[in-house]
């Protein structure tokens, strides 16, 4: 979701009542070279009509290439099985585009391609994946780790049936310039700990996944515990799968 801003109101602008839910992608990056942890955060343009002008994790719905990618590395067997429970027709080629859409949309809309360099030369299934090949950037969804879940809650202008992930910058495969500008989606992105970026101008819905992603931290990444669920975003509803 990286293209030109899609700006408010005018003819056309959807109806909040009537959208459709669709499946996305977030993917948490994480720096954690220095003992303070800090993660990736983007500012979203005043212009868009979804969270305008708030600060974001990366992220954008699924596209129908993310479900034909070759991976150069799987998620952990939890993950890939959790990404499964609650969903109406679970499948591991449809849990692996959830986390394929969130690395596609961090590198649409900051330029930041995670992957392998070493797996060889990556056939792109169409348009939107051939950065990667142009790269060298074999993606894998082998660092990644699903920290929450969320719906945005009806009477809003885009929703999602989101799940955010996190991963360890170390999976970095390559770094794209230009891509963060005054005109795109995102405005700005900085790396800020896990305090600063709860001064920022977040959603509502951002800021728990923070608090979500801190007790993650606490406990290890990699290990296997449940995960939270917000069936209707940051309304206070949080259930575990």
């Amino acid at each position: 979701m990286s293209a030109a801003p899609e700006t408010a109101g005018g003819a056309g602008a959807p109806n909040p009542a009537r959208q459709p839910i669709r499946d996305a992608g977030t993917l948490i990056l994480l720096d954690q070279s220095d003992g303070s942890p800090k993660v990736l955060m983007g500012r979203r343009h005043d212009a868009v009509r979804f969270m305008p002008g708030k600060f974001v994790f990366p992220g954008g719905r699924v596209e129908p290439e993310d479900g034909k990618v070759n991976v150069a590395g799987v998620y952990p067997a939890h993950v890939e099985r959790r990404l499964q429970h609650r969903v109406r027709r679970p499948s591991v080629t449809r849990a692996r585009a959830y986390g394929l859409a969130a690395i596609r949309e961090l590198a649409e809309e900051t330029g930041i391609l995670v992957g392998d360099r070493e797996a060889g030369p990556f056939g792109s299934p169409g348009s939107t994946w051939d950065g990667f090949a142009e790269a060298g950037v074999f993606p894998s969804l082998e660092g990644l780790t699903l920290i929450a879940r969320a719906i945005t809650p009806t009477g809003r202008p885009r929703r999602f049936d989101a799940r955010f992930f996190a991963a360890d910058a170390s999976a970095i495969g390559a770094r794209r310039e230009g891509v963060v500008t005054p005109d795109a989606e995102l405005v700005e992105v900085v790396w800020v700990t896990l305090d600063d970026a709860r001064k920022l101008d977040l959603p509502a819905i951002t800021a728990a996944v923070l608090r979500d992603l801190a007790e993650r931290l606490d406990v290890g990444l990699e290990q296997d515990f449940p995960v939270p669920f917000y069936p209707k975003g940051s309304s206070g509803v949080r259930e575990l799968i």
